[in-house]
């Protein structure tokens, strides 16, 4: 009989495809891979080590799945990802019930481990990290219609507040030809969105061809048949160019949405975090992107309390929020991470005074979001159905302005029968809040 293993994977979506990858590498060896981890002979918990939230979030679950296994409602514990490789040394004398500990390049071998794990043995393996598998066949965790691809991996930004060069390695490059060939596998099984992901998605070919190559591999991809939205996450604002303004504007299928993680508008916490530009430079560069691209929708993130934030700088970043009026916004309160350079810094921001300062921003992003909304209505707007709600009789999805998981929603009727994975046409006939109301057309 087939042993049966359970995965939780937290954090970002791009350390969801490494899960992807492990699971269809444990599925093509004979493993059954279950829908939840209740029978599970072993259970994997691929972790984010990113900041703190994250880090709890991981250990919560960690301390959960020994409460099963004493149960014996599960079997063996294994704990690869983000947390695994930074805390190596930690991670079993903090909580020796684990049974493996699995740094990221050893992903290419969780068959092996998962192997010596089941007949009683207890693992801990840290390969180089220039191991961990950037390509390879995926048990997609997503809905079949929307699938991450991922075209690169670590990061060599260096901003001071984070650990991810720690934890992930400079930054790599997959070979394009890899990548195109994911996307079209992914497209002939049905996917309809991809979702272009990397920590820097704009760096994507400088390693490999001296300048970016994600405007050509836009392009490339545009091609593939089948695809109906190409995605960009994380583009870092000194690497938007002409060039790749352009490759949004001349295909179809790349959705004029892009997410750009600016994280503070002062020029001098901006330097401090080894961050390029000021408020001006910012402010000019939405400007652009709106004047190129009159619906462009401008996702960004905002880090309130770094250190050395007074009034006077957290006034400049209030400011430009204000001003740039983003259409998508996430703001955090500056999260201490050890053996980062900012953890050093002087004048480290009160914790309550960081998490104030982050709801007066949620606060203000709140007031834009409604009038923008209001501005939707009466436009119609291309949308994926994403499931019905029988008890209000409408159907949910999201329209093409929308990421998956932390973007809004929206609510609409139809007149005849529609499929979870159909794209559709609504118009916009009301607002709720950060989401829509409409109607099939």
């Amino acid at each position: 009989m087939a042993k049966k293993i359970g995965m939780i994977s937290l954090g970002c979506c791009k350390n969801q495809v490494d899960a992807e990858i492990m699971l269809a590498k444990l599925a093509q060896n004979g493993f059954e891979i279950l829908d939840d981890v209740d029978g599970a002979d072993a259970v994997i918990i691929n972790t984010c080590g990113f900041i703190e939230d994250a880090k709890k979030e991981a250990i919560e679950n960690i301390l959960d799945m020994v409460e099963l296994q004493k149960e014996g409602v599960i079997g063996r514990i294994i704990v690869t990802g983000c947390l695994a490789e930074r805390y190596k040394e930690e991670m079993l004398k903090e909580i020796p019930e684990i049974d493996a500990v699995v740094g990221i390049g050893s992903n290419k071998d969780i068959v092996d481990i998962v192997n010596e794990v089941l007949s009683g043995e207890n693992v801990e393996r840290f390969g180089d990290k220039a191991c961990l598998p950037l390509d390879g066949e995926r048990l997609l965790t997503t809905a079949p219609y929307y699938a991450y691809l991922k075209i690169a991996e670590g990061c060599s930004n260096n901003c001071t507040y984070c650990a991810i060069p720690q934890i992930r390695g400079p930054f790599r490059s997959r070979d394009p030809e890899s990548i195109l060939r994911e996307a079209k596998q992914l497209a002939d099984g049905g996917v309809k969105e991809l979702i272009v992901v990397a920590q820097d998605t704009s760096r994507y070919g400088e390693d490999l061809y001296g300048k970016s190559a994600l405007p050509a591999l836009l392009t490339a991809l545009n091609k593939i048949e089948g695809l109906e939205w190409i995605r960009v996450l994380y583009c870092y604002p000194e690497r938007i160019t002409d060039e790749l303004i352009e490759a949004f504007k001349n295909n179809e299928k790349v959705v004029k949405y892009i997410d750009i993680p600016i994280q503070h508008a002062d020029a001098g916490i901006l330097k401090k975090m080894n961050r390029k530009g000021d408020r001006d430079s910012l402010l000019a560069l939405v400007a652009k992107l709106r004047r190129e691209i009159p619906d462009m929708v401008i996702r960004t993130t905002l880090i309130t309390g770094f250190p050395g934030e007074g009034e006077a700088e957290f006034e400049t970043l209030s400011d430009f929020v204000d001003k740039a009026k983003f259409d998508r916004l996430g703001c955090f309160a500056y999260s201490l991470e050890e053996g980062t350079p900012a953890a050093l810094l002087p004048d480290q921001v009160d914790e309550q005074v960081k998490l104030d300062r982050s709801d007066i921003i949620m606060e203000q992003q709140y007031r834009i979001v409604l009038s923008k909304n209001d501005a939707l209505i009466g436009k119609v707007l291309r949308t994926v159905v994403e499931g019905y709600d029988g008890y209000t009789d409408t159907y949910f999805g999201r329209t093409w302005r929308d990421a998956p998981e932390i973007d809004g929603t929206v609510n609409f009727t139809c007149g005849y029968e529609l499929n979870v994975g159909e794209f559709v046409d609504v118009e916009i006939m009301g607002v709720n809040e950060y989401d829509l109301i409409g109607e099939v057309v």
